[in-house]
């Protein structure tokens, strides 16, 4: 077996001798396969990002840590056109709805290296699995970063079984249209090239087999697999003296008061600014929860190589700051913005929730809106976007929140907040037996299961 993915289980730094130093890979798709094929003797193939990868790059296979680990060295400027502009430049936005489009996107000369560059990167994968692959493997593709190696694989291996799994959202037939043809074409080969195409959701899926019929005439294989939160791993931290400390913390911010809270990056498709607008509509049209309950925000900075990152998390500091000018007391602070990035706060604050807002414009799946209900002792209430890949899964027992309604947000929260210990407590049952309905395990082999089927 093959995993193959932009970023890896381990990223390396040279020591002062020059020496390589092995750490964990950053991200929440290494967190989620890493356990899975750590031991398992699978090789895992990833970009070479920083110095030290590209220092590990010359070595060929290295065994570390559980892993035997090939680092695909990449010319960092062709990555970083690669990665920038088309992975999450237009890829993203595409599939998460956000493209301004008086403004965005601009098919350019620029673009058009970028999308070069693109295809280079994920050839540069192929190559390496044409090469090294052992005869008739399995291979695991994730990620829209890599949508094209499939074109190669079709055409150089076909003894090898291979499927693509999307993490993000599938944009439907008239969003495409904002690619050029080509682009789109060879986007939608590159991954029909594989054995079959996973998703979170139905819904991504759907929308993937309707832009192959429309632009390319053919439906392709996909299968539906939603992930789950690693229970074991998520547990060992709930329970962990940092975790104990972080939850005395954040009882001392809170002093006996309600908790809404979210835990999130700092990305546009999170929708951070219209959850803290609905907040402010809550304390304006509620104003028995005046000074009653703490909007917890656990979030942090996210792709600020992208102007509009930057400027997003300029808004989200500013309107938090405005809410609390607003309605702050003495001894009131109304919106906790904590940008830390602290995991074991941020499972502390999962564990006390009252209400937790999942509110994307579009989401893959969003497995916090998973861990959640996992961790939490407080018969905590979802309040979850009817555009996360999740509420396929947790609508039953879920509070519906369509992320654009800013008064409707409001409105759920409130109900939220007011909602009987009776029905919040039969509620979270039924949205623990929900999650722990599947396993990381069951996502895997579903992957495995969908390579290794009759083609």
């Amino acid at each position: 077996m093959v995993v193959v993915s932009n970023r890896g289980p381990l990223s390396f730094t040279i020591d002062d001798e020059g020496g390589l130093i092995a750490r964990r890979g950053a991200g929440g798709l290494v967190s989620s396969l890493a356990p899975l094929v750590r031991g398992t003797g699978a090789t895992w193939m990833a970009a070479a990002i920083s110095d030290g990868d590209r220092a590990a790059a010359g070595g060929g296979v290295i065994e570390a840590e559980g892993f035997r680990f090939r680092s695909l060295a990449i010319d960092p400027d062709v990555y970083r056109m690669a990665y920038d502009v088309i992975s999450n430049g237009t890829l993203w936005f595409l599939h998460h709805g956000l493209f301004d489009l008086p403004r965005r996107p601009r098919i350019d000369r620029r673009w058009r290296e970028a999308w070069d560059a693109y295809r280079h990167v994920n050839h540069v994968f192929a190559r390496a699995l044409i090469d090294e692959a052992p005869e008739g493997a399995t291979v695991l593709v994730q990620d829209y970063h890599l949508a094209l190696v499939g074109t190669w694989l079709a055409q150089q291996r076909r003894d090898l079984r291979a499927v693509h799994f999307t993490h993000i959202p599938f944009c439907g037939p008239n969003a495409l249209r904002l690619l050029p043809t080509d682009a789109a074409e060879e986007l939608l080969v590159g991954m029909a090239s594989h054995a079959s195409c996973g998703f979170h959701a139905r819904r991504w899926a759907d929308n993937y087999v309707s832009c192959c019929r429309e632009v390319l005439g053919l439906e392709p294989s996909t299968f539906v697999s939603p992930l789950a939160p690693d229970h074991d791993d998520i547990a060992a931290v709930s329970d962990s003296a940092a975790c104990t400390d972080e939850m005395a913390w954040l009882d001392g911010k809170l002093g006996g008061r309600k908790l809404i809270l979210r835990v999130d990056r700092i990305e546009l498709s999170k929708n951070l600014l219209r959850g803290f607008h609905a907040f402010d509509d809550l304390l304006q049209t509620r104003p028995e929860w005046r000074g009653q309950v703490v909007f917890g925000a656990l979030v942090y900075p996210s792709r600020e190589g992208l102007v509009e990152y930057l400027s997003y998390r300029q808004e989200v500091e500013g309107l938090a700051r405005l809410v609390n000018e607003r309605w702050g007391t003495a001894d009131w602070t109304p919106i906790l913005l904590d940008m830390s990035d602290n995991f074991p706060r941020s499972v502390a604050a999962l564990k006390r929730y009252d209400v937790l807002l999942v509110n994307p414009v579009r989401d893959g799946l969003n497995l916090v809106a998973k861990e959640g209900p996992l961790l939490n002792t407080n018969d905590g209430v979802l309040a979850l976007s009817r555009e996360a890949g999740a509420w396929e899964e947790l609508a039953p027992a879920a509070l519906e929140v369509n992320p654009f309604d800013v008064a409707g947000t409001a409105d759920v929260l409130a109900v939220a907040l007011a909602m009987s210990a009776e029905e919040r407590a039969d509620r979270a049952i039924a949205l623990r037996k929900l999650v722990e309905m599947r396993t990381p395990r069951d996502w895997f082999d579903e992957q495995l299961s969908a390579a290794r089927a009759e083609r």
